[in-house]
């Protein structure tokens, strides 16, 4: 009898564990829901944003620009290139080849290019985890089918006080991607810097690869 009362002891404890276990990690994922939806709010005003960026990955290379974002469209500059989106269709034009290469790009390449993308990608297909280091927020999103999703994990670092994105760390089938992001503000932006005009590139070749 005596053994039997210590194995409903054991069985009881591990239960308590395992169910404080998931009530820590329900709350978790609340509170970094929570968080990523102001800085969602933040990102996403009506009005649009702008930002500086630097862009570094084992495939990609390393580089740094300007960025403006509207909703899903945006508008980025680095020495190499400019890139503009309009919510469907990319124009990328390479300065050193002087072609505009127009493409319909994934989730994945609007991400590549447009380093806020990744703030909406919480909502749907990702478990998320959070905790504190220094005055920044740390989400962990992890996809739910990795099979399935082109962006594995993502850890985004966010201030604290003004919920702006600080730092994002992105891994795909290619390996880690890290971007950082300083200067933002919330910046009225026209819809026309989001489209490519030939006019102002009279001598590049238009490239379409849709």
């Amino acid at each position: 009898m005596k053994m039997k009362g210590l194995f409903s002891v054991k069985y009881a404890c591990m239960a308590l564990m395992m169910m404080l276990a998931t009530t820590a990690f329900a709350q978790s994922d609340a509170q970094a829901r929570k968080v990523l939806d102001k800085t969602a709010a933040l990102i996403g005003r009506k009005g649009g944003a702008s930002a500086n960026f630097s862009i570094s990955g084992a495939k990609i290379g390393a580089t740094s620009g300007t960025i403006a974002i509207k909703g899903n469209k945006f508008h980025a500059t680095t020495p190499q290139a400019t890139v503009w989106y309009d919510g469907k269709t990319q124009w990328s034009y390479m300065k050193k080849t002087n072609e505009v290469n127009v493409t319909t790009p994934t989730l994945a390449k609007q991400t590549t290019m447009n380093p806020l993308t990744f703030i909406n990608m919480y909502k749907k297909g990702y478990n998320l985890g959070m905790k504190t280091i220094g005055t920044n927020y740390q989400v962990h999103l992890t996809a739910s089918t990795p099979a399935k999703q082109s962006i594995k994990e993502l850890y985004i670092m966010i201030n604290k006080s003004s919920y702006a994105p600080t730092e994002v760390k992105m891994k795909q089938a290619s390996g880690w991607t890290t971007i950082k992001i300083s200067n933002f503000k919330a910046k009225n932006q026209p819809n026309g810097t989001f489209v490519f005009r030939a006019k102002d590139f009279p001598t590049a070749e238009v490239i379409d690869l849709r």
